[in-house]
């Protein structure tokens, strides 16, 4: 166990290199959809079904990588992931078919479901020692690796196939995944010692030993989870719909429709940079009703606003405060639950993701999109309301 505090910065700057590397080849494979889509010939229908198997893949394994990760600890699975998400991003690209290109797309969900247990459960961890509420970082390298994807992925589009582009993705992925396993590996998942006072230090939890599965803590794990579902709803659907609104709505021209994303994604990011001096000041209870506030608030706006700069300010404000939330919700539930917990909230979270797109848009079929688009901020306000609620859970 390391005790130094040499050894847990070692440690927590190789668990933020896993939760960056995550977010950078995730995004690397979703710019290059597109280009997959033209060679397998698919229509949007059948995309759809073959992209379904990143979720299927996921939301099975999620539960499963928790099991793992009690058995043989958080950071061996982490760098087994590492190296499957690796290695499977690479295979879309040479599939020439919907059905293979679904198939191989289980493997790649598989492996990032794993990882995102197994690197959460390291993090709970290591809040849980280190007596700061520093989860939000983690995520916020998660969403810079997702830009920096993204935005190199971009630029090599128009120069690199598909297949070169991926391939480089896995030889970066293995590089990174030997460097930064290397030291994950070294140390065993730190142990917190109990604290005599633990209401003396805001944000702290009020215990750091995950406590029996009794069912009043199954029932705030599953509380914690919906509280996820609820920020990664809105996450989903500003991804697949915030530029459609934009465009088809307040008529913005493509290229200003194009940064509505990019603005909550930034927004989001800058949020979770500030999330451990927010929650050490404000606590998680605050954190989270005022997040969800702003949220509600700014999605309203975001929403219905009559003109696109109104609708972006609406979009970076949602983003800042969706922030944090689900950083936090995975590790009230990893707190209380160990991986176990960790896996139902992500589980719960990603469902949200899922949820979102599809929701948004037989709501736009029903009404129209702006109308839809609020559905956003009602969840971001549920999860103020809930994590009111939970507030002796989160002793703050």
């Amino acid at each position: 166990m390391p005790g130094h505090s040499k050894d847990l910065t070692r440690l927590r700057i190789a668990l933020t290199t896993f939760f960056a590397l995550d977010g950078f080849i995730f995004a690397g494979w979703v710019v290059r959809i597109p280009a997959i889509k033209e060679q397998t010939g698919a229509s949007a229908s059948t995309l759809g079904l073959a992209l379904l198997g990143v979720s299927a893949g996921a939301v099975v394994t999620m539960m499963f990588t928790g099991r793992l990760c009690r058995r043989y600890g958080s950071h061996p699975v982490t760098v087994v992931c590492g190296i499957l998400l690796s290695l499977s991003v690479a295979l879309p690209p040479l599939t020439h078919s919907t059905w293979a290109l679904g198939s191989v797309l289980l493997v790649f969900g598989a492996a990032y479901g794993g990882i995102n247990v197994a690197f959460n459960s390291a993090a709970v961890d290591l809040v849980a020692v280190l007596r700061r509420p520093i989860m939000p970082s983690f995520h916020a390298a998660f969403s810079l690796g997702g830009m920096i994807g993204a935005g190199l992925g971009g630029l090599v589009a128009g120069s690199l196939s598909p297949t070169r582009h991926l391939l480089g993705l896995t030889v970066i992925g293995l590089l990174v995944t030997a460097v930064a396993g290397r030291a994950l590996l070294r140390y065993d998942s730190p142990v917190p010692q109990p604290a005599p006072s633990p209401q003396s230090v805001p944000g702290q939890p009020e215990e750091h030993a995950p406590r029996r599965a009794d069912p009043r803590t199954r029932r705030l794990v599953v509380v914690f989870g919906l509280i996820a579902l609820c920020t990664a709803y809105g996450e989903g659907a500003l991804a697949d719909w915030g530029t459609l609104h934009l465009e088809q709505d307040l008529d913005a021209h493509p290229g200003i429709a194009a940064a509505g994303y990019s603005c909550f994604a930034l927004a989001m990011t800058i949020g979770r940079l500030c999330g451990t001096t927010l929650l050490e000041r404000l606590g998680r209870t605050r954190t989270v009703v005022a997040g969800g506030t702003m949220a509600a608030v700014g999605m309203l706006v975001g929403s219905l606003a009559p003109s696109v700069w109104a609708a972006l300010l609406g979009f970076a404000v949602t983003g800042i405060g969706l922030a944090n939330i689900f950083p936090i919700a995975v590790e009230r539930a990893g707190a209380l639950a160990g991986p176990s917990g960790v896996a139902v909230a992500s589980t719960f979270g990603y469902g949200g993701m899922l949820l979102g797109p599809p929701a948004i848009g037989f709501m736009a079929d029903w009404f129209s999109l702006p109308i839809a688009l609020t559905s956003v901020a009602a969840l971001a306000a549920v999860a103020a309301v809930i994590g009111y609620g939970t507030r002796r859970a989160t002793a703050d």
